[in-house]
């Protein structure tokens, strides 16, 4: 039983964090690795494939809550008036904005994973991005060239695509880092979000199917029960977050994310370090 709840409560702090510009990973990290340790309660690889099950919960959030732009974005869309060619978010954006952070991580994933996944590097990352989303809240343009996504030009989608790069960085956060470019390249917190986890399903899905394909063996009998519970867990609560997260950011901005960032560095390292 206490497998299931350890799955349960790992979900919640995915399904949380994800999206949010707080660092998933780093979480998983403090949460499961310092408080939780799910790898002894299954194998070091079981442990790490529920990671990845647990994230493709998180995308399929996504995927439900953004599932008439992708109909669109796919050209599938019945209504033929909402595909056509003008002010709109262009499947060849999102493909651009993929690229740097799809070709650096394919370059050097095996790097990343042997040398950065630590609490110190953790920290760093969640400290240094904090002070990235107070640069973009503080030193944004005043003049705001996409308040919506469909705005969005393919320069500042490339820009976006490099600021996703930041976050190969384990703590960094994916939607901090690209939401804190878009924001600096002159789109709104809104637009800037939409987008973000508008990209992050392709290469989130991509990595965690190959990864998955992997590790198809450690799919047991045994395991099968952490993964569901987890998987739904994870999937339920990046569902609430996400509705949330969208609602607020234009009001909230960056800065409470970014204080919150620093106070959880400043406590692991004086608790845990």
């Amino acid at each position: 039983m206490w497998e299931i709840i350890v799955a349960i409560i790992l979900g919640i702090v995915e399904g949380l964090t994800e999206f949010a510009p707080v660092s998933s990973t780093g979480h998983m990290i403090i949460v499961d690795d310092i408080l939780l340790n799910s790898k002894e309660l299954f194998s070091p690889e079981v442990a790490n494939t529920f990671k990845i099950v647990i994230q493709l919960g998180s995308i399929l959030a996504v995927v439900v809550i953004f599932k008439d732009r992708f109909i669109n974005l796919l050209g599938l869309s019945k209504d033929r008036s909402s595909v056509h060619t003008g002010n709109r978010l262009k499947l060849s954006q999102v493909i651009v904005g993929l690229l740097p952070a799809a070709i650096l991580g394919f370059l050097f994933e095996d790097y990343i994973d042997e040398h950065l996944f630590s609490l110190n590097t953790v920290l760093i990352g969640l400290v240094v991005g904090a002070i990235l989303m107070l640069i973009a809240d503080w030193f944004a343009p005043k003049q705001v060239k996409a308040e919506t996504v469909d705005q969005l030009t393919y320069t500042q989608a490339i820009g976006v695509g490099l600021f996703q790069c930041i976050a190969l960085w384990p703590g960094f956060s994916r939607s901090g880092s690209t939401i804190s470019g878009g924001v600096l390249l002159g789109m709104s917190h809104r637009a800037a979000s939409d987008f973000t986890f508008i990209m992050a399903v392709p290469i989130m899905a991509g990595a965690s199917g190959l990864s998955l394909i992997k590790n198809w063996e450690y799919f047991t009998i045994d395991a099968l029960p952490f993964f569901i519970a987890g998987f739904i867990s994870a999937f339920i609560f990046a569902l609430i977050s996400i509705r949330f997260f969208l609602k607020l950011i234009n009001k909230i901005k960056l800065v409470p994310f970014a204080i919150y960032r620093i106070v959880l560095a400043i406590l692991v390292y004086i608790i845990f370090v």
